[in-house]
C-alpha cells in the first residue's frame, strides 16, 4: 500500500516508516521540513495545522498513521483536537481507506486524565469525515527516547532515593517500541482490523515503582523509593524537570495520567497480530542498548 506517515520524525514514527518499507509498502514520510528529513521513506511536505498542505500529502495515498499530539504544550487539547479535525477533513478529501492512530490506555469507566481524555477525542475526531479508524491504546512505551521511558531512566540514573507521589503503585502495563511497531504494521491492511479499537501491552502488570526498581536492578544501581500523600501534581511536575530533561509542561501532563491504571481488558490484538511480546526486562535491555548505540554514533 501507498502509506503517509504523520508523525515520521517522532518516537514511533521514525520506528515505523523503516519496519512499513521492510513489509513492502511504499512510504510517505510527513514532515514540515522535508529538506532536514533524513529517515526512511519519501519525505512530504505536511502541516497537522494547515488543511492545505494535508490534502497535497495525503494525495494517492491509500492509508494514513497519526502519531502526532502535542503534550509539551499548555493548551495540547485544543491543539490536538484541531489537528485531529484538519487531517480528518484531508482523508476524507483524498478518499483514504484506513488511518491508524496510536492512542493511550485508560478504563473509559474512570476519571480519565485530561491527557488521555484528549486522546479519547482525537480517537473520534479522526473518525468524524468517514474514514475508518483503526485504534491501538497503548500504555507507557519502552524505547530509547520516549518520554515516559525517559523520565523512568533518568530518575534511577540521577537519584539513589527518592520521595515519590503516591503514582508509584498505579499499575501499568508496558510495552516495547519495537512491539508497538509490530502491532501497527501488522493491522494496516488486516480486514479484521477496519474501525476496531485494540488495546496493546506487555506481558507483565507493573506498578510504576515495580518499573523504577526493576531499571535499577539491571543497571546495577541502589534504590529506595519513599512515597508520601503530599506531593501535589504541579510539585511533581517542578521535581521532575529539576532531576530530568523532561519540561514542567509535559510532566505535569505524565503525572496527572499516572493516577489511571492503564492495563489491558481485552487482548483481541493477539488473534489478529500473533506473536510474543517482549517482556520488561528485554524492553528495557533493548531501549538501553538502543541509547548506548547512539551515543556511540
Amino acid at each position: 500500500m501507498r502509506v503517509l506517515v504523520a508523525g515520521a520524525s517522532g518516537f514511533v514514527g521514525s520506528r515505523l516508516c523503516p519496519a512499513l518499507e521492510a513489509a513492502g509498502h511504499e512510504v510517505l514520510a510527513m514532515t514540515r521540513h522535508p529538506a532536514k528529513y533524513s529517515g526512511a521513506g519519501k519525505a512530504v511536505r505536511g502541516d497537522v495545522a494547515d488543511v492545505g498542505s494535508l490534502r497535497d500529502a495525503l494525495k494517492g495515498a491509500e492509508a494514513a498513521y497519526y502519531l502526532v499530539h502535542s503534550l509539551d504544550s499548555t493548551d495540547f487539547k485544543r491543539r490536538d483536537a484541531d489537528a485531529a479535525r484538519a487531517f480528518a477533513r484531508a482523508a476524507g478529501d483524498a478518499g483514504l481507506r484506513r488511518i491508524v492512530y496510536l492512542g493511550g490506555l485508560g478504563d473509559d469507566d474512570d476519571t480519565l486524565s485530561e491527557h488521555l481524555a484528549s486522546r479519547r477525542e482525537v480517537e473520534r475526531l479522526l473518525g468524524e469525515t468517514g474514514v475508518p479508524v483503526t485504534v491501538l491504546r497503548a500504555g507507557i512505551v519502552i524505547g530509547h527516547g520516549g518520554t515516559s521511558w525517559e523520565l523512568t531512566r533518568q530518575l534511577v540514573e540521577h537519584l539513589p532515593a527518592m520521595v515519590t507521589p503516591r503514582w508509584v503503585g498505579t499499575r501499568t502495563q508496558p510495552i516495547a517500541l519495537a512491539d508497538v511497531v509490530r502491532y501497527l504494521v501488522g493491522v494496516l491492511d488486516h480486514p479484521d482490523a477496519e474501525g476496531r479499537t485494540f488495546e496493546i501491552g506487555g506481558p507483565e502488570v507493573l506498578a510504576y515503582r515495580d518499573m523504577l526498581q526493576r531499571v535499577a536492578a539491571i543497571e546495577g544501581r541502589p534504590l529506595v523509593i519513599v512515597p508520601v500523600p503530599l506531593l501535589s501534581p504541579r510539585l511533581s511536575s517542578y521535581w521532575l524537570s529539576l532531576v530530568t530533561d523532561i519540561d514542567v509542561t509535559t510532566g505535569r501532563a505524565l503525572i496527572d495520567s499516572m493516577t489511571n491504571e492503564v492495563v489491558v481488558h481485552d487482548d483481541a490484538i493477539r488473534e489478529l497480530v500473533p506473536f510474543e511480546p517482549m517482556d520488561y526486562d528485554d524492553a528495557v535491555l533493548q531501549a538501553l542498548g538502543e541509547r548506548a548505540k547512539s551515543r556511540r554514533a
